[in-house]
């Protein structure tokens, strides 16, 4: 049997119609959109609005156009991941309702939680599913309501997130294309900088949670920039150093879209000019585990069959990872 690889063979994204601008932002808590942009970078987040909405409110819209986009009859697709820090419920899965929504019937669907890398995870997931033969068409969603655990009088947190989605189809093939290699990590030192308080078996939700605004996002800011910017550049580095290449051998860096100061570290640890480094977070802010995707999706037409990414994130746990791709198709041809 053929060496099989895993591709990428359609993505597809979804921002809700909102736009919060940090102008209207600074008018909710004490905070200049300049501050937002030199600090973070910042200028816009999409917030899915309206009452009962969840992550598949998010995630479907973008399956759905996943499927349209390549053609692919939701009755052919074997299994659905959904990467989401913010889920519909506690269960069932938030791609089981994805899937449902979508008329996707024939497949197995799970969750994923790594933070800001779950795309990265689930990618990795799909490349196993694929690599053993057994399945041939994948669905990767990353579903991403941040706003619905963002404290708006928090001026810390508030301006970093935004919520999207993404799905991206994984198919085999027998070519030099698709995942290389992926180099992913953890570690549990990260659970107090970066976490959600209450709401889980540790800290259910009580009244006095929720007196103390413990189910929104807690951050310790200083300590989480120290760790993302070390780790993202140490792994896309090492990405580099395990492949055997140069940055002249790299076409893309798809970094997450966490903060532009450890964009810039990373594309400088791997000496990338900036015009290799994809940068939306001006226009998305921090959508999670959305924001590689995502990247992915606004820059698609200028991807070409062949071309070398280096994707790379980190996210509370701490999470992060690398992975390094080929591209499999001409994305000027997509829709054409």
């Amino acid at each position: 049997m053929e060496k099989l690889n895993a591709i990428i063979t359609g993505i597809a994204s979804y921002v809700p119609e909102y736009i919060l601008t940090n102008d209207e932002l600074s008018r909710m808590v004490d905070t200049t959109d300049e501050w937002i942009r030199t600090r973070i970078g910042t200028k816009e987040r999409h917030i899915l609005k309206g009452e009962g909405k969840g992550a598949s409110d998010l995630g479907a819209p973008a399956l759905k156009k996943l499927l349209e986009k390549t053609n692919t009859n939701p009755d052919d697709i074997q299994v659905v991941i959904c990467s989401t820090t913010t889920p519909d419920y506690k269960f069932p899965s938030t791609a089981s309702i994805i899937a449902e929504k979508c008329g996707v019937k024939h497949s197995f669907a799970f969750d994923i939680q790594a933070a800001c890398s779950g795309f990265l995870y689930a990618m990795e997931v799909a490349n196993g599913f694929v690599k053993s033969g057994l399945y041939k068409k994948v669905v990767v969603v990353s579903a991403e309501f941040m706003s619905s655990i963002v404290d708006y009088t928090d001026r810390s947190t508030c301006p970093i997130f935004g919520d999207g989605a993404t799905a991206v189809l994984v198919e085999p093939t027998t070519e030099d294309l698709g995942i290389i290699d992926t180099e992913l990590h953890a570690d549990g030192v990260g659970l107090p900088y970066l976490m959600l308080k209450a709401g889980g078996t540790v800290h259910p939700t009580t009244h006095e949670t929720l007196e103390k605004r413990e189910q929104f996002i807690h951050q310790e800011g200083k300590t989480v920039f120290k760790y993302a910017v070390t780790c993202m550049a140490d792994v896309s580095e090492s990405m580099m150093k395990r492949n055997n290449l140069t940055h002249e051998d790299i076409d893309w860096l798809v970094p997450h879209q966490a903060n532009m100061r450890i964009i810039e570290a990373t594309a400088h640890r791997m000496n990338l000019d900036k015009s290799k480094v994809m940068v939306n977070i001006h226009k998305y802010a921090n959508t999670s585990s959305a924001s590689v995707p995502l990247a992915l999706a606004d820059w698609e037409s200028k991807l070409k069959k062949g071309d070398k990414l280096i994707m790379s994130a980190f996210g509370a746990g701490f999470t992060w990872g690398s992975m390094y791709i080929k591209w499999a198709y001409d994305g000027s041809e997509v829709n054409k």
